[in-house]
């Protein structure tokens, strides 16, 4: 199961360590007024498209395909929730949730458009 998710999981603990470390290292960083939220829906897009991607054989149901994708939408309110309580320079936000939601669904649904396309699926 690891060895076979290692990406995702390699991704994941990218995402948290992004999550809680100091906030003060992104200050040298320019950007523009939404790039925070953009990142977000980036990064869950990515985590969510490797986690299909890496499952892409036993996610043949909508089913299946619903509850993997709860296991990055807990684990973005987990990293809000880290946030708000274990760092000193950063807040529990829920707008970013929500944005890290959209990155989800993004991935789901480019998914869903692309697996009829695949070769696996051309006989």
């Amino acid at each position: 199961m690891v060895k076979k998710n290692i990406l995702s999981i390699s991704v994941a603990l990218i995402i948290m360590y992004l999550s809680l470390i100091n906030a003060k290292k992104f200050d040298d960083i320019s950007t523009f007024e939404l790039a925070d939220k953009l990142v977000h829906t980036a990064m869950y897009f990515g985590f969510m498209g490797l986690i299909m991607f890496e499952n892409r054989k036993t996610l043949i149901t909508g089913r299946k395909l619903f509850i993997a994708a709860l296991i990055p939408l807990f684990y973005g309110i987990l990293m809000e929730v880290l946030q708000g309580t274990l760092t000193e320079t950063r807040t529990a936000s829920v707008l970013d949730a929500l944005f890290n939601s959209l990155g989800i669904i993004l991935a789901v649904l480019l998914w869903q458009w692309v697996k009829p396309f695949s070769w696996e699926n051309v006989r």
